[in-house]
């Protein structure tokens, strides 16, 4: 058969000159391993496979061929219209259309109303499956822990067309690789909170990561782990297992608590390039910062601080991850705590994210369960700027209102000449391309503010008065999808939710 695999990156088709010079270089890189590993396995399988990634560089039905068979799509939830426009299209030409990727897992239900199947968790003997008799209107997924993977060899073709310039390595260059799968902590908001944590064979780690230094040099390794080196010594080992010299730079996502002070060094000795710790919250998740329940925010806060200064002798390109508007969150302290993080770790890139519901998760089902999801909101908004549900200790205006707050201090142009003070080469480029960024998402809090105080009907939305979408976020919608907004219509739009579930009540486990 002929087989296309598509992994979309851009939620936008189209853009001005910034947001197409920013996918370019930066949001080109983040093309993962598992659309990668199903297009080598359909190859194995003996069919005539087509990979593409569309980072907004071009009209995205034209990266595949027309004649297709079958074509899986994969698809993070903020991409999904573009993904179901083209599923539509895909199978009015009688094209077998299979969902997977992050969108897939965490709302099924929704994916099969455009597509033929969707698959959950998949591995090579599902896709097998899938390839020899596809379902049709089901929801598929192997239960079984993904514990082999094509290797950067065998993924070498998708690398090329997906992240290489012209068959080479740049210093841009990221190759996606996993040392592990799932995640030992529990946190309420995340996909991967009952995942167990499996470490992927050693061998495979040291040849995927000796390959790299020896056939693309001057690539960076990008680790695609939930929780990177939570077995931290038997991790570094591995790296360590390459000469100093051949060790490629490396960027990966962690917890405060897995990087204490005397591990530092070997991140700098394995050539540690990027590290991004997820602080979350002031009042909450303190377990994945190292951090004693007991503490008050403003011990937790001098305690981060002093973390991440250790972390940055050792390591050139750090970003702290924080959630503003969490249920444990109220007043002006998180606000206040976030802006005096930016001002003392002006050398950490840090990043402030709404709480969004996916499907799946623990926070999810409270949310649900409470009536907090505002039920018309598309997919497509299920990201930052905007907020899809309604928060429990802050009104809309005001929590906006804390947003810019701390977005305006952290782009100023004085935190702006700090950050780029303290970093250099290409972390600086990156700085400054997510620093203008970070404005125009400053130029939507902004937006929004206005709106919930000057548009009543925008306001009584997110206030659950009303199930009826604003125009605001209608017109949003139609500017996302360009020339195929009328694939879409109303009824597409509004996201079919699953059922509510038993909440499960866990307690948050250590590695």
């Amino acid at each position: 058969m002929r087989i296309g695999v598509l992994e979309i990156l851009a939620a936008e088709v189209g853009g001005g000159w910034f947001q197409k010079l920013n996918k370019l270089l930066i949001r080109r890189q983040y093309a993962s391993v598992m659309p990668q590993a199903v297009s080598v396995w359909c190859r194995q399988l003996g069919h005539q496979t087509f990979y593409a990634t569309y980072y907004g560089q071009s009209d995205p039905k034209s990266l595949l061929p027309d004649d297709l068979d079958i074509v899986f799509i994969s698809a993070y939830t903020r991409a999904t219209p573009l993904a179901y426009a083209l599923a539509r299209l895909y199978r009015q030409d009688g094209v077998i259309t299979v969902a997977g990727g992050p969108h897939a897992k965490v709302f099924p239900e929704d994916c099969l109303r455009f597509f033929d199947v969707v698959v959950r968790e998949c591995d090579r003997e599902l896709i097998a499956e899938i390839l020899l008799d596809p379902p049709r209107g089901e929801i598929v997924s192997s239960g079984r822990p993904l514990l082999d993977l094509p290797s950067i060899e065998q993924r070498l073709p998708e690398i090329q067309t997906s992240i290489l310039w012209r068959g080479r390595a740049h210093p841009a260059a990221v190759v996606p690789v996993l040392a592990s799968v799932g995640c030992p902590y529990q946190c309420d908001f995340c996909v991967d909170w009952d995942n167990p944590y499996f470490v992927l064979p050693r061998d495979k780690i040291a040849a995927d990561l000796r390959f790299i230094s020896e056939r693309l040099p001057g690539a960076k390794v990008g680790f695609h782990d939930p929780n990177f080196a939570v077995r931290f010594d038997q991790t570094m080992d591995i790296l360590e297992q390459l000469p100093p010299g051949a060790r490629s730079p490396y960027l990966m996502e962690s917890s405060l608590s897995i990087l204490r002070e005397s591990r530092l060094p070997r991140l700098t000795d394995t050539n540690c390039w990027f590290v991004a710790p997820g602080v979350e919250s002031w009042t909450a998740y303190s377990n994945k910062s190292g951090v004693g329940g007991q503490e008050s925010a403003r011990q937790k806060l001098d305690r981060v601080v002093s973390h991440f200064e250790l972390i940055h002798q050792h390591v050139p390109g750090i970003q702290a991850n924080f959630m503003f508007g969490i249920d444990a969150d109220r007043g002006d302290v998180p606000v206040e705590l976030t802006k005096e993080f930016m001002t003392r770790a002006p050398f950490v890139s840090s990043t402030v994210n709404i709480p969004v519901p996916f499907g799946g998760t623990p926070l999810f089902d409270q949310y649900l369960a409470d009536d907090r999801i505002l039920r018309s909101m598309p997919f497509a908004f299920y990201r930052a700027p905007y907020l899809t549900i309604a928060l429990k200790h802050y009104d809309p205006e005001q929590y906006y209102a804390g947003l810019v707050d701390i977005m305006s201090h952290w782009t100023s142009t004085r935190m702006l000449l700090k950050r780029v003070s303290t970093v250099s080469g290409l972390l600086r480029l990156g700085t400054a391309f997510r620093m203008l960024d970070q404005r125009r998402m400053l130029g939507e809090f902004r937006t929004i503010l206005e709106l919930l105080r000057t548009d009543r009907p925008f306001r009584a939305f997110h206030e659950q008065e009303t199930d009826v979408l604003p125009d605001f976020y209608k017109e949003r919608h139609r500017d996302l999808l360009g020339p195929y907004a009328g694939l879409l219509s109303d009824d597409d739009r509004r996201p079919v939710l699953p059922s509510i579930r038993a909440i499960a009540t866990t307690a948050p486990a250590l590695p």
